[in-house]
């Protein structure tokens, strides 16, 4: 916004070298004699609605004469150097192109093309644009939205010629002079207004003065002039008003950042709480999944065992049936005794055959003896998945603990059957050592019959 000494500067220094400037380029150039014209008119069109305003002392209204002939003076500035664009219909120049531009270049003025789009009456671009400038007035923005446009020359080049007054230093010295409307109020009603078919005639009648008016002027004058000082003061006070509210929106854009970290950080909180949920209920289900492949496990291994049992106990039952047999078998060669005695060079390889069944059966033992470590490995595997279940069970609720009673029961039969193991361990053991021991005293109560000892053999071999 521009400040009120350089509206002072702009309004008498500046003015005065433009207007001397812009005569003497006049008697050269049409264009530039047709800038100098809508400058001094925008200059007396302003200043007399200033004037008259203030004299008139309440809000302006849309049937205000000075008002009236300063839109007219502002829609010729606008026009000046407009490029002739065509279209389906014809050649036509409008001024809502540049004025629609404003929107892009301040965020503010979107309300007021949002309006102005809105309206109903509204057919032509030249109303639109009419409705526009009435609305920038009434919300006192004019000048601030002029003025961003005018700076952008590279936007305007699509809309005006180089000799433009929009383009030219005219254009700024015109919303130099904008900047004392800001005094005035208006309350104008674009609405029921035929903006679309207005003529747009200057009114010259009103801005021929006599000495009468010169005086008046000069009281005016003085009225602007106190007018001015306090409108200097509003300023000053708007200003402080500004850097305060300027520090207010820096303090709200901390809070507004803050205030989103902490969103973001909740945000993260409830994801990963929701993660913690999936992973939870998900352990739960894996929990689950591990206890029953353990009782699948549990009930595989019992009926191994239980086969196995069956097993040892017919085979048990074959050796004691065997037993029996070699037994009466002993009692008979005890008295072929002196036979064997005879045949004893014989009995040397029924030795070393015996020793070879020997060893089929301790390796038969070792093979048993295997089975029953692998089954050893299988029974610690079973207590360390127990005790992992266990481990896990007693972070569970309450409801785990019929679980837990469950495994207790496993563990009891764990138990039993490694006694049982140890037991048909300690049974293999006294066999082999029982069958050594009928085997050296078969060898020593070796009978003279090569053919019925060497059968015997071979039975308790196998």
């Amino acid at each position: 916004m521009y400040s009120p000494q350089s509206l002072h500067r702009w309004g008498i220094t500046h003015t005065e070298s433009m207007e001397r400037l812009a005569y003497s380029q006049a008697l050269r150039d049409p264009m530039a004699m047709e800038r100098a014209n809508l400058l001094n008119m925008a200059k007396l069109s302003i200043k007399g609605l200033i004037e008259s305003a203030l004299s008139f002392g309440r809000t302006l209204d849309s049937d205000y004469p000075p008002l009236q002939q300063f839109f007219v003076v502002m829609e010729h500035c606008l026009k000046h150097g407009l490029r002739v664009k065509k279209s389906f219909l014809g050649y036509n120049k409008s001024l809502w192109g540049p004025l629609e531009m404003v929107e892009k270049l301040c965020p503010e003025a979107g309300e007021i093309a949002a309006s102005v789009r809105d309206l109903p009456g509204l057919k032509t671009p030249l109303g639109r644009a009419r409705a526009w400038l009435r609305l920038a007035l009434m919300q006192k923005r004019l000048a601030d939205y002029l003025r961003l446009l005018i700076t952008r020359k590279d936007l305007l080049s699509d809309f005006y010629e180089n000799s433009a007054v929009m383009v030219e230093e005219e254009g700024a010295v015109i919303v130099g002079l904008l900047v004392g409307l800001n005094v005035i109020d208006a309350n104008l009603c674009v609405k029921g207004e035929d903006l679309d078919t207005q003529v747009g005639v200057i009114d010259f009648s009103m801005y021929l003065k006599n000495d009468i008016d010169d005086y008046r002027s000069e009281e005016r004058n003085g009225q602007i002039a106190a007018i001015l000082d306090q409108k200097n003061y509003v300023e000053e006070l708007n200003r402080q008003l500004n850097s305060s509210v300027h520090g207010l929106q820096g303090r709200v854009d901390n809070l507004e950042k803050s205030n989103s970290k902490l969103i973001e950080e909740l945000a993260i909180a409830k994801n990963n709480i929701i993660k913690l949920q999936e992973e939870n209920h998900q352990l739960r289900n894996e929990n689950t999944i591990i206890l029953m492949k353990a009782q699948q496990q549990l009930e595989v291994t019992q009926v191994d065992v239980d086969v196995e049992l069956d097993t040892y106990k017919k085979s048990r039952q074959g050796l004691d049936e065997m037993y029996n047999e070699a037994r009466k078998q002993l009692r008979e060669e005890c008295q072929l005794r002196q036979d064997v005695e005879n045949e004893l060079v014989v009995q040397v390889s029924m030795k070393q055959e015996m020793d070879l069944a020997m060893k089929l059966l301790e390796k038969d033992i070792h093979e048993k003896q295997d089975t029953l470590i692998g089954l050893r490995h299988q029974l610690d595997e079973v207590k360390a998945i127990n005790v992992e279940m266990y481990s896990k069970m007693q972070t569970s609720d309450d409801g785990m603990k019929q679980k837990n009673d469950m495994i207790t029961r496993l563990e009891e039969k764990t138990n039993q059957i490694t006694a049982t193991m140890k037991q048909l361990e300690q049974s293999d053991k006294d066999l082999l050592s029982q069958t050594r021991t009928l085997a050296m005293s078969f060898v020593k109560c070796a009978s003279a019959d090569t053919e019925h000892q060497y059968k015997l053999v071979k039975d308790i071999s196998f």
